[in-house]
């Protein structure tokens, strides 16, 4: 059976990912074909080079993400993307999608052309580096002859890339929102993530539909994109969360339950 796993972005919130993975694993259920954007790219890569949870979830514990030493010298950005490779080189040894256990699909937009792009093929670590370069924050990633940013810009939640090859699709989405006052929009920066985030979210939730399952954890609407305090709560709500759907799928209990 082909199994699909869709995974949002979400910044810190794709720590999540890993939770409800962990719960996916212990009902049974391995997905042998994944989708990711942004965070959800980081774990799909890792998840599909053939990591553990426990592997993943320490990965996102070592690599500082707003690393200020990987300042951005003569490029668009204040943090240079492209530094990130030898930390990304040391879990990804084979820089391959042919070094992938599992297949996946990696979406990023093309600064340039306005374009969204997507990646199956060919070198691994600056796909996933560019389609996890949030704007304004991380400098585009050159790939070839083009560059990339966040795949979230054009398509924060690819489940479509799923659908006419998997039997069963599974999306977990980690990129809710809260109503604010405005006196929680404390910088240039919280604007833009927001402005960012509302776009993207309307056009994910849309998408839900096209999942057998969807695991949407509501309580990470908390939780800031760049959050590095919090990374065993997010895992454990994403964890909770995937655990108690999962018990509740009629499907789950048909095709993965003895």
């Amino acid at each position: 059976m082909k199994i699909g796993l869709a995974l949002s972005g979400g910044g810190s919130k794709g720590v999540a990912h890993i939770g409800a993975i962990k719960a996916l694993e212990e009902h049974g259920i391995v997905a042998t074909h994944i989708a990711g954007s942004s965070a959800g790219a980081i774990v799909g890569g890792l998840y599909a080079y053939g990591y553990s949870w426990e592997t993943m979830l320490r990965f996102f514990k070592s690599v500082k993400v707003l690393n200020f030493t990987k300042f951005a010298l003569g490029k668009p950005g204040f943090l240079d993307a492209e530094k990130y490779y030898s930390e990304f080189k040391t879990y990804f040894r084979k820089d391959s999608f042919d070094g992938l256990e599992k297949e996946l699909t990696i979406t990023a937009t093309d600064i340039l052309n306005g374009r969204l792009k997507i990646f199956n093929e060919g070198e691994l670590i600056k796909p996933i580096l560019a389609s996890a370069a949030f704007p304004g924050i991380f400098t585009p990633v050159q790939v070839g002859n083009n560059y990339y940013i966040d795949g979230g810009v054009m398509d924060n939640f690819p489940v479509e890339y799923l659908r006419e090859t998997c039997d069963i699709v599974i999306g977990i989405h980690v990129s809710g929102y809260d109503v604010l006052e405005i006196k929680d929009l404390k910088s240039t920066y919280g604007v833009v993530e927001r402005a960012f985030m509302l776009k993207s979210v309307q056009e994910d939730y849309a998408k839900l539909k096209y999942c057998d399952i969807a695991i949407v954890p509501k309580a990470l609407n908390k939780y800031r994109t760049f959050d590095r305090t919090h990374v065993d709560e997010i895992f454990n709500i994403g964890y909770a969360v995937a655990t108690e759907v999962l018990e509740k799928s009629e499907l789950v209990q048909a095709k993965f339950q003895n």
